[in-house]
């Protein structure tokens, strides 16, 4: 795992940080061609420059957010912001669902909005795949 994302795991608290770990764990497995990082100092993760998938600690929840996660179809995963993102939140490990995880990451390099050029194309998506 990237170092600076164990930092950011190993500075939750022990229940999130049990979270942060497995979410990482998985999301490394199921995007071996991805980069991740610290990036807007949370642990993202990119194909090609375009963000994938992320997760950050909030007041009362881990959140993982997928950034293209609204054309997912998937009911359990819950529309985020005006764009094309959508989120899943959890505040114990055993809510974590591998199976789920692992076919929402399946979508993740399947559908994908650009991102990557959304400041460049003054704020229009354009569905990359």
């Amino acid at each position: 795992m990237n170092a600076a994302i164990q930092e950011y795991n190993d500075s939750q608290t022990p229940s999130d940080k049990e979270i942060c770990d497995q979410l990482a764990q998985i999301i490394t497995q199921n995007l071996p061609n991805a980069e991740n990082k610290i990036w807007h100092a949370h642990p993202v993760w990119f194909l090609d420059g375009n963000p994938i998938a992320r997760y950050s600690k909030l007041k009362n929840a881990v959140r993982l957010l997928f950034w293209s996660g609204q054309s997912f179809d998937e009911e359990k995963l819950l529309d985020e912001g005006s764009f094309k993102a959508a989120e899943s939140r959890y505040t114990d490990l055993v809510q974590i669902n591998k199976d789920d995880l692992e076919r929402w990451l399946k979508k993740a390099q399947e559908i994908q909005w650009d991102y990557k050029n959304l400041i460049k194309r003054k704020g229009v998506l354009i569905r990359l795949k």
